[in-house]
């Protein structure tokens, strides 16, 4: 049997077969450009355009749900279609990810849209965490007892205890800060400061990713931040794309940080900006988001957990997944933040994989090749004979 799996977080989905070595990374989103009226851009599409300034986005996730159907239709079209996965829904079966917390009438939209629409052979729901945790424990038997994820995308934070493959309802916790929060945070922060970019969404996303790190020593940086000169440093400049000569923005080396443009360069100059804005995932107050960080998440949702004795094995087995994770310093901080505040006589051990984004998709392959696979689906035959009651019965969301 064909087996797709469809990791479809809400910045960006990540799509290819059991028998794929990596996924397809697929924006989750449809684009217009100010500069191409004439034409929408589907996913990685975007790729395409030129002048990639003033871009104005049609997202199908709001605040973490998918809600708008029409536009995730287009991108699904264009992903399982001719130009990318040429799917034979007959003969396919899907492994789909779908969010934390979801509600009820999104996941029956969904099944209609995978057996109604689409017509796939048969499909399994899930969250990503399941996925991560299932390449985790496969990968190490040691971890298969139990397992704390740490899921930190685009729209949400989460953290998802797991025993023996179980997910522990109670105990997940959820923080409202993701990427989408760190960005728009920053483009305030730059258009109060220096330069009005609140509808430059794409290229300040690439500045966070380029320039942004983790504090392991906040408040050292942030005085270091205050220095003037040579001795500063933390600033960097930050040459912002034309799309004549300079395709993507990029930063300037350290040594020539001078705050000065260069010919008909614009730059924006960044200084504990770079810190500052991560920290948001540790410290949600510092932009009015009465709630905890995600280290503190974490302690509050093994504590919460029961029996007492299944604490020292969460510590120990923490896996962080999600695209926030690639930011420099993230996992060091993660780490000292954990520590500094779990009980002094557990042990703490946090797996880092590779690629964080991509991790729940290979976990979806490796659940693809499992003898028991099968056992988990649910076929378009049986969704035609029973409807959304089997649906709901069969898959642990």
């Amino acid at each position: 049997m064909v087996v797709l799996v469809l990791d479809n977080g809400a910045g960006c989905a990540k799509v290819g077969y059991s028998t794929d070595t990596e996924p397809k990374i697929i924006p989750n989103c449809v684009s217009k450009a100010k500069n191409v009226r004439t034409r929408i851009f589907i996913g990685d599409q975007i790729d395409e355009c030129k002048d990639l300034s003033g871009l104005y986005y049609l997202l199908p996730f709001q605040k973490g749900y998918m809600v708008n159907w029409e536009v995730e239709k287009q991108v699904w079209d264009y992903m399982f279609g001719k130009e990318k996965m040429k799917v034979d829904f007959n003969d396919t079966s899907i492994i789909l990810t779908e969010p934390y917390f979801n509600f009820t009438s999104i996941q029956e939209g969904m099944n209609e849209v995978l057996f109604e629409e689409y017509g796939f052979k048969s499909a399994l729901r899930t969250n990503p965490s399941y996925l991560s945790q299932y390449k985790l424990s496969h990968d190490n038997p040691d971890k298969k007892l139990c397992s704390l994820v740490l899921d930190t995308g685009y729209s949400f934070s989460h953290i998802i205890p797991y025993c023996m493959g179980k997910k522990l309802k109670d105990s997940i916790v959820r923080i409202n800060i993701g990427g989408k929060v760190l960005t728009n945070h920053l483009k305030e922060v730059i258009s109060y400061r220096q330069l009005m970019v609140m509808d430059e969404t794409y290229v300040i996303n690439q500045l966070k990713e380029d320039v942004c790190y983790v504090s392991t020593q906040y408040d050292t940086d942030m005085k270091t931040s205050r220095k003037k000169g040579a001795e500063n440093t933390v600033m960097r400049d930050y040459v912002l794309p034309d799309y004549t000569h300079i395709k993507r923005g990029y930063v300037r080396p350290q040594e020539e940080t001078t705050g000065r443009a260069q010919g008909n360069e614009q730059i924006i100059r960044m200084n504990n900006e770079r810190f500052a804005v991560p920290e948001l995932l540790f410290h949600p107050c510092d932009v009015g988001v009465q709630e905890m960080g995600i280290a503190e998440a974490l302690i509050h949702s093994v504590s919460s957990t029961k029996p007492e004795e299944m604490h020292p094995h969460l510590y120990r087995n923490i896996l962080t997944t999600g695209g926030n994770c690639l930011i420099p310093g993230f996992q060091e901080r993660f780490l000292i933040d954990v520590r500094s505040q779990a009980p002094d006589d557990y042990e703490i051990s946090v797996t880092t994989p590779s690629n964080p984004i991509t991790y729940a998709w290979e976990g979806g392959v490796q659940l693809a090749n499992d003898p028991e696979f099968h056992k988990l689906t649910v076929s378009r035959d049986e969704y035609e004979e029973c409807g959304h009651s089997i649906c709901h019965e069969r898959f642990d969301l």
